[in-house]
């Protein structure tokens, strides 16, 4: 087995060769065809996320991400083989050969928290895959239950990989504004997440949504993935501009990006009542005046990822409405490097889909 590791934070990741692992329990193994590379990664490569205000750094190995560790949690995998515990009601019709999604948010799996459903949230345990335990960036991966693989049922599987976290992250998002629809909603952000809401969003029944970014080829992406207008974050009067282009009050914003610059233009177009999502993990340090959250009655609301149910149902969508898939580049596995640098630069539209 062959997989791509973090061996050291902000250090190229490094080839290594292990046996590849024999499913025991009620693991599945899997044959990875398909790994998205996520800015999520970045932050995992990179070792913590900035809180700004001059705090210290949030460090990943002080939330218990340890080294090595192969990242990916966007993965794709053929099924090989099923664990000795697997029975036939767990596999929920799942046979070897089929290609599925793997459900990557996973927790302790006994806190109430996650036997609610909401595995992504655990406080207890998280055990991400290709966070805290190895992901996709490998020929192989292994999965602890097949109820985390959703079956692509025909999908994609290039296109499909992003679905396990940027798209489930979007429609996890996009539901919290769900009330809004009727009017434009404005999305910071037109990368990979951005061109996945506004695909979501039409297929959701919205009115559509108003992009904002600071990049001309990705505006130029969200326009031609249907959004509304956009804007660009840099321009002087993009309060402005978002005001002007909505035509009537701005009710919801979803910043994908999550810095400073971006949670001010999220708060301040909003009108009295109005909600921001928060789901970017760029970084710093919260801008807002803190009188005019009451005076407004904003609610600013995080959005972390997406549970297990919230993703079948995004699958179920893609089927369902024939939504069109994102922009993505295909990239050997041997390339990982090359394409967290891509990202990490800003250099792609879309998403970069490892292929091992």
């Amino acid at each position: 087995m062959k997989s791509f590791q973090v061996v050291d934070f902000h250090a190229p990741l490094q080839e290594v060769d292990h046996p590849t692992p024999q499913p025991s329990g009620t693991q599945v193994l899997v044959k990875v065809k398909a790994a998205g590379v996520c800015h999520s990664d970045l932050h995992i490569w990179e070792g913590g996320y900035d809180l700004g205000h001059g705090r210290k750094p949030l460090s990943l190995k002080d939330r218990g991400v340890s080294l090595p560790r192969t990242m990916g949690h966007e993965t794709v995998g053929e099924v090989v083989a099923f664990g000795p515990d697997v029975t036939e009601a767990d596999k929920g019709g799942l046979k070897i050969g089929d290609v599925a999604l793997a459900y990557p948010w996973l927790g302790c799996g006994k806190c109430p928290t996650c036997l609610g459903g909401d595995e992504n949230m655990c406080a207890v345990k998280p055990n991400a895959l290709g966070v805290y335990c190895d992901g996709g960036y490998a020929d192989h991966m292994t999965v602890p239950h097949p109820k985390y693989l959703l079956n692509l049922r025909g999908l994609d599987p290039i296109t499909a990989a992003p679905y396990a976290c940027s798209g489930v992250t979007t429609y996890s998002a996009l539901k919290k504004v769900e009330k809004d629809f009727d009017t434009p909603i404005v999305i910071f952000g037109a990368g990979g997440l951005g061109l996945m809401a506004l695909s979501l969003l039409k297929a959701m029944g919205g009115k559509g949504a108003i992009v904002v970014d600071i990049d001309t080829r990705k505006r130029e992406a969200a326009e031609a993935a249907g959004a509304l207008a956009t804007v660009d974050g840099n321009a002087p009067d993009a309060l402005e501009q978002l005001t002007k282009k909505a035509g009537q009050p701005i009710r919801a914003a979803i910043d994908l990006v999550g810095n400073a610059q971006t949670a001010q233009l999220g708060f301040d177009c909003l009108t009295k009542g109005g909600k921001l999502v928060m789901v970017g993990l760029f970084g710093g340090g919260a801008p807002w005046a803190l009188p005019l959250i009451p005076i407004k009655a904003v609610t600013i609301q995080g959005s972390y990822v997406g549970n297990l149910r919230e993703t079948q149902e995004l699958l179920d969508l893609v089927r369902t409405k024939k939504i069109p898939a994102i922009p993505v580049t295909p990239m050997p596995l041997a390339k990982v490097n090359e394409a967290l640098t891509d990202l990490q630069k800003g250099r792609l539209v879309g998403r970069a889909v490892l292929t091992p």
